[in-house]
């Protein structure tokens, strides 16, 4: 009788596999890249750092970078992985060039960094007008979430500092694009903050903002179509004017903290007045009911503002702040959506939510820890990710359907980039063959088909 050793077959392993693509299905990335013109947007806007003679594109070697970061890397040597690939991915630059382009591009500061933003909100442009009825503005509306991500510093850093949550490293502040509960979202801003930087500092919010509306379409950068929503943080009068101020007009939503005064009036609320607030399928929310402040509590604020609050009943287990009031947790925000039924504003505001899911995909694409350690190049890797997220984002959008469209990145890297592959070059073309037995190789092979329906770019 045979005896087993192990659930599992023993395999032997050999180290002479020719023509064997790793990461085969980063090819959706790449085809993406292409289709889009990324790649020669960031190419033309780093042409001024380039070098005479230089065997490496600046914009190219960005690219990798970012390709590097969307398959799962967290550090400028992790490019290798694209380097051990050239069939797919070209040539790929070593890395002490890595370090001296990376060292350039932080030296020159805000040129290389405003040089890069405005060729990504040139191909954000074409990538929506690719996307059509599935780009986040086909409903008429763009909606920025506003939100802070800490990101804790295992080593000494530049402007590394402790936290308001008692952990060391960096606070910075992000702004994300939601795509709606058919899509994920892009991030389209990004500033690197010390560890102690405030949550409600006025100043960074507009400077984000400010970003955040670059990145969009001009029609986007002002009026009543582009809607910011961001957390009490954003809850300032500095902030509220900024965003309401003439000629900029901008839709918002902002959470506010429970002052004395709020509660007060919150207290005073007939019965009556509280109306059922709704989930996304227009039920009834069981348990939370919504109503309209006003009087004196508006006063000092921009004209047009709405204070709406919400009462619900906690969560098992949650605990009672000294704010709430009869037993129910109280939140509140503002608004200058006129003609909506409060209900639906709440629901609104509450659906900032997806920023948190967000800022999860980030953690995982490169945003776990800042890996190098100058400001300036942390605020550079920090573009890199946001190049890496919007890949992520805009490969979906343009090429995945139903349930696919919504995978966040660790599910992409594993049922779609790790599929493994064979290169084959016949005559003048080369051919990549993924494993027939994979469960997701039709999703890809599907989604290229759809990325080679679309117009190439120029």
């Amino acid at each position: 009788m045979k005896q087993s050793t192990g659930s599992y077959p023993h395999v032997l392993v050999r180290d002479d596999g020719r023509a064997v693509v790793s990461q085969a299905g980063s090819v959706l990335l790449v085809e993406t890249v292409r289709k889009i013109g990324l790649d020669q947007a960031i190419s033309a806007a780093l042409t001024p750092w380039r070098r005479p003679r230089a065997v490496h594109d600046p914009g190219k070697l960005l690219m990798d970078l970012a390709l590097a970061v969307a398959l799962g890397g967290d550090c400028l040597a992790d490019v290798a992985m694209l380097r051990a690939e050239p069939g797919v991915f070209g040539p790929v630059a070593s890395d002490p060039t890595v370090s001296r382009l990376i060292g350039t591009l932080a030296a020159s500061g805000e040129k290389a960094l405003t040089a890069m933003r405005t060729a990504r909100s040139e191909v954000r442009k074409r990538v929506w007008e690719l996307a059509g009825e599935r780009a986040p503005d086909a409903g008429g509306q763009v909606t920025v979430d506003l939100d802070g991500v800490l990101v804790v510093a295992h080593s000494d850093k530049q402007d590394a500092a402790p936290t308001w949550k008692k952990t060391y490293g960096h606070h910075p502040l992000m702004g994300f694009v939601d795509h709606g509960p058919g899509g994920t979202g892009e991030p389209v801003a990004a500033r690197l903050r010390p560890g102690n930087a405030g949550s409600n500092t006025a100043a960074d919010h507009i400077t984000v903002a400010r970003l955040a509306l670059a990145q969009l379409p001009k029609k986007y950068q002002r009026g009543r179509r582009t809607l910011i929503r961001c957390d009490s943080a954003g809850g300032t009068h500095e902030f509220v004017a900024w965003l309401a101020r003439r000629g900029r007009w901008l839709s918002y939503s902002v959470g506010m903290v429970i002052t004395e005064a709020i509660h007060e009036h919150v207290l005073k609320i007939p019965a009556s007045a509280w109306t059922p607030a709704v989930e996304s399928d227009g039920e009834v929310r069981d348990g939370a009911w919504v109503a309209e402040l006003d009087g004196d509590l508006l006063d000092g604020w921009p004209q047009g503002m709405r204070l709406i609050v919400r009462k619900e009943r906690p969560h098992p287990g949650a605990q009672l702040r000294i704010t709430d009031a009869d037993g129910m947790r109280i939140t509140c925000f503002a608004t200058n959506t006129l003609n909506q039924p409060i209900a639906q504003l709440e629901l609104r505001h509450r659906l900032r939510a997806r920023a948190e899911d967000r800022i999860r995909a980030a953690r995982a694409t490169g945003l776990r820890n800042l890996p190098l350690h100058d400001t300036a190049q942390n605020q550079l890797w920090l573009e890199i990710v946001q190049i890496a997220l919007d890949l992520l984002a805009w490969m979906p959008m343009l090429a995945l359907t139903g349930r696919a469209r919504l995978w966040e990145p660790r599910r992409l890297r594993l049922r779609l980039f790790s599929v493994a592959g064979q290169l084959v070059t016949t005559g003048r073309r080369r051919i990549l063959r993924l494993a027939r037995h994979w469960p997701w190789t039709r999703e890809i092979t599907d989604a290229l088909e759809r990325l080679a329906l679309l117009p190439n770019p120029g």
